[in-house]
This record gives structure tokens, sequence and C-alpha cells, in this order.
């Protein structure tokens, strides 16, 4: 039976571009226009796995997912890199001087910032999908109006490519993490990445003590990205990412800040592939 893997977006997003690539065939999907519905696919048990972009080096972490990983209790079991590009498009026989909204999911707009700010006039509009955008475009007849999508969106919904490459920074990458409801079995040795969750008292010296234990453990620290307790006031999880050589050094590390810290967490131990 063949696994159905779940993404944020529809055909032609850029979800279902790393499903593509990571799985290496053609998946079977389960559309989800918002990263909450994606969740819920995973526990009712609707869809296998599921793809969900946590990080994007021009506009930082994607916070919440964090969050609802941990929430839910989910397992990452690996990782995907994309190099994103962003592109204007809208219904064919139009130009730039046409346009007076474009719609995108806000980390699009957000990654394009500096070159809509060149068209002032031009009102930005946020929406819950680059490539449904599109698909939408295509199936009102919108004219005036432009999505910001990956070229095979473009193709896809046949919409005609107004500006290629408009994201700020050329270089534009965005890493995705494979999550499943259950643990993954991954073998030891191909282990050398973890995303780790903990709590730590609220005094002098503590977070610098366990970074501390990873550097003499040989842990590479990654990412560590703070997030508050809503229910306890000046309360913080810390969400961390550390890459290793040995398996050995990271089980050192890990009985250690089990003892350290308040309250400890793996939320996945997996394969580095950052390029």
């Amino acid at each position: 039976m063949e696994a159905k893997i779940a993404i944020q977006g529809i055909l032609g997003s850029f979800h279902h571009q790393v499903a593509q690539e990571y799985y290496e065939q053609n998946v079977v999907v389960d559309e989800c226009l918002s990263f909450e519905e994606l969740v819920d696919s995973l526990l009712s048990g609707k869809s296998d796995q599921a793809v969900m972009a946590i990080e994007n080096s021009i506009a930082g972490p994607i916070i919440p997912n964090y969050a609802l990983i941990d929430k839910n209790n989910l397992h990452i079991i690996g990782e995907h890199y994309l190099n994103i590009s962003q592109n204007l498009m809208a219904l064919k026989g139009q130009d730039l001087a046409d346009i007076v909204e474009v719609h995108s999911h806000p980390m699009a707009l957000l990654q394009c910032m500096d070159f809509l700010k060149k068209y002032p006039n031009i009102k930005l509009v946020e929406d819950k999908d680059t490539a449904e955008t599109a698909r939408r475009i295509q199936q009102k007849q919108l004219k005036g109006i432009a999505a910001i999508a990956s070229n095979a969106a473009s193709v896809m919904y046949d919409l005609e490519i107004l500006a290629p490459g408009i994201q700020t920074i050329k270089n534009n990458m965005t890493r995705f993490v494979i999550i499943k409801k259950e643990n993954a079995f991954v073998p030891k040795d191909d282990i050398n990445r973890a995303s780790i969750k903990f709590e730590l008292d609220h005094k002098r010296g503590s977070l610098a003590a366990v970074l501390n234990v990873m550097s003499d453990c040989k842990m590479n620290l990654t990412k560590i990205q703070s997030l508050p307790k809503i229910e306890m006031p000046w309360k913080y999880s810390f969400f961390v990412d550390v890459t290793f050589d040995k398996y050995e050094d990271y089980q050192k590390a890990k009985s250690l800040l089990e003892i350290m810290a308040e309250y400890f967490k793996v939320l996945g131990e997996y394969k580095n592939t950052k390029p």
C-alpha cells in the first residue's frame, strides 16, 4: 500500500516539490491549506508522514511549527533543504503595469520585499498558499492580480511569469522536516542531527551551563530558539538543533541534559542533510 504524505499547500507548491524529491517518486499527497490541518491529517491517520517547512535562510525559523510538533508529540524523522526561487506570475497577456494586487503566503511576500517595495501602488494580500493562489487566479480568470509562487506552479496553472527570481537574496533556502505520528527507527550510524527541547531554572548561568555541556560533548549547535510558556510568565522553552559526528557523544550530552534541565524532550534524531 502506497504511503500518503501530508503537505502544506497543493500540487505545485514548494512542499509538493520537497515530497517528490525526498521520497524520490511521485507520491500520493494530502493537500492541507494550513499547518494545523497538516497536523490533523497525521493525527487522524489520514496521512502516514508529513512535510513541514521549519526555517528559511531569509525569514528565519517558523516558530509556531516547532510548537505544533512539540504540542502534538510528533517526531522528526528526516529533513530536506530546498533552494527557493520566487516568481511573480499572472494571467497571460498582462504586464507589471496591469497588476494592482499581489497575493501569496506571508513567508513568500517577506522573502520578496525588496522587489515589492519598488511598486508601492501594488497592494499586498496574504494568502494561505503560493500554489493555491496561482490556481485560483487561473480558475477565476482574475485579471490585475498576481501570485508569487514556484515555476512549477506557473506551468501547472498556465500563468505567465512577469518577473522571475524576485526573492531578495538569491541563495534563498528553506529547511523542511519530515514528521511522523510515531517515532521511526533510524540506524544509529545514520544519526548525526537531533532536535531537542528543554526548560531550565530561571537563574543566572543555567543556559550557559547547558551550552558548555554541549560544547564539551562535541555538539555543534546549529540553532537555538526560545519560546515563552504562555501559562507561566517569564518562563521559556528552548528549541535546539545540534549536529555531531558520533552518536555516543550525543548520548552522553543527552544523559547530562536530562539531569540538568527541569524538562527535557527529544523531538527527533535523524540524518543531517544540510548541503
